[in-house]
């Protein structure tokens, strides 16, 4: 009863590191994609640049999230390489 909920705690801390992950490759796409097309357009507007924005500074808080909890991932995205 009382060394139960010690048992669940890692099993619930690797659920949500996996989930933290996922969501930063998601936010990861998410910016490259607005990068890219803020670049392909000539003629971007103040929308696209703060989407574009909103994006990194998003992919940027969910990075420094993980550091913080020191979630390691059991790959290396390509994406680390690229910029």
């Amino acid at each position: 009863m009382f060394g139960r909920k010690k048992r669940q705690l890692p099993r619930l801390k690797a659920a949500y590191d996996d989930d933290l992950l996922s969501s930063i490759d998601e936010a990861k796409d998410r910016w490259d994609h607005a990068k890219q097309t803020e670049e392909a357009i000539a003629d971007a507007d103040n929308q696209m640049i703060a989407n574009t924005a909103l994006a990194r500074q998003t992919y940027l808080f969910l990075y420094r999230e993980a550091r913080l909890r020191r979630v390691r991932s059991k790959h290396i995205s390509a994406a680390v390489f690229r910029d």
